[in-house]
């Protein structure tokens, strides 16, 4: 076994507000025979949700995947990390002392996939979409503080938004805000089924079976105008049930990389063996998982409930005995490694105690053992996920004052399930859209919050979020941030429980694996190559 370990430094936070054009065109050489990815992530279509590679609807890290190869933003997240960078665009900047108007120039030239010209009223055509059909996923949040996109001529685009977001350009870079061919997407109506048309650096073909996509091809775009370099002319994904056939394709050749979602035991086992011609790729991550409340629901209404269970639970036994040195406990939304994190969790509530937890019941009058199910996704984040929750379970179970059970749930049920307010308590994970510490607070937070949860602060939402998104100067923002974080400690909308590293097993002919992920999990393709590296 081979080891690579990719360290990026923190991401620390001053977003510029001017930011000039980088890089070129889809340059590099090609790689020969296909490279095949393989990944647990499943890509359905179903009547609750029968448009998944719909920008105006995809929003989970898999679909994001699919998109952020095909379809092209008019800026993009930089090969390591930070500050965004034109893509589609050949310069972007704030026009005003206030981050509230952000003008773009597309670069010239640029075309879709079919040929075609693409041009500013293709920019707002497709912004204006995504905030016009409202999709259900909520992925339209991301632009909901755009009030109006102008154009003027083919090439400039002006983003009149309702107050400044010094964020903005990262909302830019992110597939929401992909610019689509209106020949191919209705103003009004998602575009049903797996078929994506875009000026991405690849082409995408699928290859469906009761209606999951059982391989994706990826096809270099002759027509890519960008600053990214694709290092290959074809990728394939192919989609697995679970790690352990996703593994066996890669001892046998069939695949030539497998990435999320490995399980524990699967990395552990790769990163002991010695030589093999497979090499392991660890890089940064800022994946976190959580528990979600419904906060109306009768059985975790009352907020010493939800205290007592974030009292209850054992972050670092969770993570030692389902995750080892794959991940650590997490004491908020923010990760450890971004700007304007804070311990609010531990700050609150300490080290795990079943004694605390008793009496913040007993101050509320409420009957012990509480009765509560917690709800989790069978296949969405790998296998261990199972173990996890039983974990869970028996520490709460374990502290004499819950009653838990857990059920388990394939992903494209389990997800209109939570967005309808079927379950009380449920587990979910977050893939940030951008690596800023708003990113992982507002989508949770704010209005039209992705959840679709009944909680809200109003001091979160009308003062707190707006306040720290004036800030260009992430660190200014600190304080904003903090206040944010410690509410969600006290109220408990929500508990965080770890945060994750990634990554890639590939086989030691292909190059670029280091790079085939971000910090926020964007999945990289046009990074790989076969043989020696550029």
């Amino acid at each position: 076994m081979n080891r690579k370990t990719l360290v990026l430094p923190a991401v620390v936070g001053l977003l510029a507000p001017v930011l000039a054009a980088c890089g070129g065109s889809a340059s590099g050489s090609d790689s020969g025979d296909a490279i095949v990815v393989g990944t647990t992530d499943a890509f359905t279509a179903t009547k609750d949700a029968p448009a998944p590679f719909d920008p105006a609807y995809a929003y989970d890290v898999g679909t994001w995947n699919v998109l952020r190869q095909t379809v092209q933003t008019l800026m993009v997240q930089p090969r390591g990390d930070g500050e965004p960078q034109p893509e589609a665009a050949e310069k972007c900047g704030f026009t005003d002392a206030g981050n509230e108007r952000y003008s773009c120039t597309l670069r010239e030239g640029l075309k879709f996939s079919n040929g075609d010209s693409v041009v500013a009223k293709d920019v707002k055509f497709s912004i204006d979409r995504a905030l016009a059909i409202e999709a259900a996923s909520e992925v339209y949040s991301l632009l909901s503080n755009v009030d109006t996109v102008e154009t003027r001529g083919d090439r400039e685009v002006i983003f009149h938004l309702k107050s400044a977001d010094a964020t903005f350009p990262f909302k830019l870079s992110t597939p929401v805000a992909g610019i689509v061919n209106p020949k191919n997407y209705e103003k009004d109506k998602l575009r049903d089924g797996f078929s994506v048309d875009g000026s991405g650096p690849y082409t995408l073909e699928t290859e469906v079976s009761d209606d999951k996509v059982v391989k994706a091809v990826f096809t270099k775009n002759s027509h890519y105008q960008g600053q990214l370099k694709v290092k290959n002319s074809k990728v394939e994904m192919r989609s697995f049930p679970d790690p352990a056939a996703m593994g066996k394709a890669l001892e046998d050749g069939d695949i030539d990389l497998m990435t999320r979602s490995m399980s524990p035991a699967q990395i552990e086992k790769l990163d002991n063996a010695s030589g093999g011609n497979v090499d392991l790729n660890e890089m940064p991550g800022l994946e976190i998982r959580y528990l979600a409340f419904n906060t109306s629901a009768p059985t975790v209404k009352t907020q010493a409930v939800r205290q007592a269970m974030a009292q209850v639970i054992d972050r670092g036994e969770l993570v030692s005995e389902v995750y080892k040195t794959q991940a650590q406990p997490l004491y908020s939304l923010v990760p450890a490694t971004i700007t304007g994190h804070s311990n609010s969790f531990f700050n609150k509530y300490g080290d795990p105690s079943v004694s605390r937890a008793r009496n913040l019941l007993a101050k509320a009058s409420i009957t012990t053992p509480v009765k509560i199910t917690l709800h989790y996704t069978t296949d969405h984040y790998g296998t261990a996920t199972a173990l996890e929750f039983k974990i869970l379970k028996d520490q709460l179970n374990k502290s004499g004052l819950f009653e838990v059970t857990t059920q388990g749930t394939s992903w494209d049920k389990f997800v209109p399930a939570e967005r309808e307010g079927k379950y009380d308590v449920w587990g979910m994970g977050w893939f940030p859209d951008f690596p800023d510490a708003d990113n992982f607070l507002a989508p949770f937070l704010d209005k039209h919050n992705f959840l679709k949860s009944p909680y809200a602060n109003s001091d979160i939402i009308n003062n707190l979020i707006p306040e720290s998104r004036r800030e260009a100067d992430r660190v200014s923002a600190a304080k904003s941030l903090t206040e944010i974080q410690d509410i969600v400690a006290d109220e408990v909308p929500i508990i965080p429980l770890w945060q994750g590293k990634q990554f890639i097993a590939a086989r030691d002919d292909i190059t670029g694996g280091e790079w085939a992920l971000n910090s926020s999990s964007t999945l990289q393709l046009w990074e790989l190559g076969r043989g020696v590296s550029d």
